[in-house]
């Protein structure tokens, strides 16, 4: 048994309350509200509505606004700590969408201009300014990003090949998520009132959180996490499940992963965002799993709704109520509304509390919870975690040549596989009522979930889902826009504004596959899917039922030659795999693991890489290939990294550079995993992807995954 405490060392804050921890306690005891009229971009329509926004002292720098945010709120963080941490997990939902709004109204075509505008942008950043070598990684899973990052960062810490982790969560306001929430009528006009008879919606916000989190006991640790909770409502693309049966799922599972009963806790901080509807489920949900529901209290009438940034924001909030005592007061909240069977406190309270359940819950029935205890909290006992390993039972993958058999037919004889599959291939073979709402990403996304559950010999359905895209989905993001655009601002579509957000196409397939755990996107550019599968071989549990693995990613004629910068005009490829994984061995058809994933380029990766991997005499014997994902725009350096490699080893290895078969698109490397994985099962390597004879595997014998340039990774793929 293991009892590895995860201590909050420090975090930084900045919020429409004010930066930093002692701003918004002040603000947060005097139950100020910061929401006012929007000032931050003009309107060309209506007066503006009102939003929780940060007051920068420097408005206009060259980097965009939410990586200012995130930066600000990394440096208070770090501020006391010399060393890196050892990775980054940043939940995100727009990246610097802001930017790209300006851009793109501007009739801006040079794609250097849009460098900043993926989620992982930010994650990078973050690692080059704090000096981090190991893994960026960027969680999108909606209003619920920033709790979910922070659950993930905490259980790779009990794993214990890390020591700190600077997680948290930002988003900036863009016009994307102000019109979006308002086309949605999900924005009260009077302001966010919390679990308010009257209360009409949300007040749509900004900001940014960041935890460093540590197993190493700080001299002053700011307060313990103690657990941490996930799942998904697996019901509707926006709206909770009507009795909260997700989000109490998710409580129970935090509780549990905490060691503790319900009556254990002193303060719930409520996700209360004021829209009817979810203050409705939540109420529910906390009645059905607390007899006697402890002090609760929302803080979005105070700060507004800063989705990705606001379960990260509350965290800390949390964090001040265990170390300084006190329970905020849920501004906004005059007349509480006697439906709910639950009262919130509407004034800040001072007095002691040694445990908190933090909520998060966002689009696509992404739910998580955290549970923060006061320092020195003991943490429970729990069973050493289950080892990297992941067992492939089943797969799919989606090409320009259409999926995994006409795939593999195609790549046996050498040729391509690029290009992308006409929308009518792929939306032919889903029904019909299910297509109709939704564009390309989730279509694929759709297609790969069927065709790896059918190859399933299993019947169970997966209960997680762990997906991978590195630009989320582009149709929907640029139809909103255009059409916000072409209109004035008078016409914004709400379908195209639901299907924007990244993780859309996860919650599609948690619906349709009634895939009620944890439900997790990462957009990593290229290595998205690795990203992917490092959550899923952190989270996953030992026993229990399967999960499905995805990536994909779509090619867009307008968006992806502006954002992507290894594709160009007329050269549009997509597609993507899917595994369906669980860590049953036994009937494996293979087995995988994230071996490796370092960042920051360079040569000197190649020297950590094969430290990680074994020996060079070693590595050189049991590696029967490398597939090699070297992306067009980092070729130079990918292939330095290779030519590292070999000459670390002593020799080339047969080497299939699979981009040249796949085309560029950011989850081209779920695509050679599905084809890493069934040419282990099958015992054969084509010759013709590697420039020679065909290669029979022998016991023992692994096919190597590399993602190469700006970071370096390793999927192994081997027999059972």
């Amino acid at each position: 048994m293991t009892r590895k405490a995860v201590h909050v060392a420090a975090a930084g804050i900045v919020s429409p309350l004010g930066s930093g921890l002692e701003a918004t306690e002040a603000a947060l005891r005097a139950n100020r509200s910061a929401i006012a009229p929007l000032e931050i971009f003009p309107l060309l329509q209506n007066a503006p509505l009102l939003v929780g926004q940060v007051r920068e002292p420097d408005p206009a720098p060259p980097l965009p606004r939410a990586h200012r945010l995130a930066r600000e709120a990394a440096r208070m963080a770090m501020a006391g700590c010399p060393e890196p941490p050892d990775a980054i997990v940043l939940g995100c939902t727009t990246g610097g969408i802001l930017t790209t709004e300006r851009l793109l109204r501007a009739g801006e075509r040079d794609r250097d201009a849009y460098r900043s505008h993926g989620l992982f942008s930010l994650a990078e950043d973050l690692a080059t300014l704090c000096r981090c070598t190991g893994p960026a990684l960027t969680v999108s899973t909606a209003c619920s990003s920033g709790a979910v990052a922070i659950a993930l960062a905490l259980n790779l810490l009990r794993i214990g090949r890390m020591r700190r982790i600077l997680a948290g969560g930002v988003d900036s306001l863009s016009r994307l998520t102000y019109f979006g929430f308002h086309c949605l009528q999900l924005v009260d006009r009077n302001g966010c009132r919390p679990l308010d008879a009257d209360r009409q919606g949300l007040a749509v916000a900004e900001g940014a959180a960041l935890l460093l989190l540590t197993t190493e006991r700080p001299e002053r640790p700011l307060a313990t996490l103690l657990g941490a909770g996930l799942s998904c409502d697996a019901h509707h693309p926006t709206a909770p499940h009507p009795e909260g049966k997700g989000a109490r799922a998710a409580m129970l599972a935090a509780l549990k992963d905490a060691g503790l009963a319900p009556d254990a806790v002193d303060y719930i901080n409520l996700h209360g965002t004021g829209t009817p509807d979810n203050d409705l489920a939540e109420a529910r949900a906390i009645v059905s799993l607390f007899p006697t529901p402890p002090p609760l209290s929302s803080i979005k009438g105070a700060t507004g709704h800063s989705l990705a940034a606001s379960g990260a924001i509350e965290a800390v909030v949390s964090c001040l109520a265990v170390s300084r005592g006190l329970m905020p007061g849920t501004v906004g909240c005059r007349r509480p509304d006697p439906a709910l069977g639950c009262t919130p406190q509407q004034t800040c309270t001072e007095r002691p509390v040694a445990t908190v359940l933090s909520n998060s819950f966002g689009f696509g029935g992404n739910n998580g919870c955290l549970v923060i205890g006061r320092p020195g909290s003991e943490s429970p006992e729990r069973p050493p975690p289950p080892d990297d390993v992941l067992a492939i039972h089943a797969s799919a993958c989606l090409t320009g040549a259409g999926l995994l058999r006409p795939t593999l037919e195609r790549l046996r004889l050498g040729l391509p596989v690029a290009g992308q599959l006409a929308p009518e291939q792929v939306a032919g073979r889903l029904p019909a009522k299910l297509v109709r709402r939704i564009k390309r990403l989730a279509r694929l996304a759709l297609l790969l979930a069927d065709e790896a559950c059918a190859d399933a010999t299993s019947t169970e359905q997966p209960e997680a889902v762990f997906m991978g895209t590195g630009w989320g989905a582009l149709s929907e993001t640029w139809d909103f826009l255009h059409r916000l655009s072409e209109s004035a601002e008078q016409f914004p579509s709400p379908t195209d504004f639901v299907g924007s957000i990244h993780n859309g196409p996860a919650g599609q397939v948690a619906m349709r596959c009634n895939a009620t755990g944890a439900n997790l996107t990462a957009s990593g550019g290229d290595y998205s899917f690795e990203q992917a599968l490092l959550a899923a071989q952190t989270l996953l549990p030992a026993s229990g039922r399967p999960a499905l693995l995805l990536g994909a990613d779509e090619g867009h004629a307008q968006f992806s030659p502006l954002l992507d910068p290894s594709v160009t005009a007329g050269a549009l490829a997509d597609g993507g795999g899917a595994l369906y994984v669980n860590r049953d061995r036994e009937r494996a058809r293979c087995l995988t693991r994230l071996a490796f994933y370092g960042r920051g380029g360079g040569t000197d990766l190649v020297e950590h890489m094969l430290a990680a991997l074994g020996e060079a005499a070693a590595f050189r014997q049991r590696t029967a290939a490398v597939f090699a994902g070297v992306p067009a725009a980092r070729r130079a350096e990918g292939d330095r990294q290779l030519t590292r490699l070999f000459d670390l080893i002593g020799t080339p290895l047969p080497t299939c550079r699979y981009r040249a078969f796949t085309g560029e698109f950011a989850s081209a490397s779920a695509v050679a995993a599905v084809l890493a994985a069934a040419f282990v099962e099958a015992g054969r390597i084509p010759g013709p992807l590697i420039g020679g004879d065909d290669i029979v595997l022998r016991p023992g014998d692994r096919l190597l995954v590399l993602g190469t340039g700006q970071c370096l990774t390793a999927m192994e793929f081997f027999r059972p």
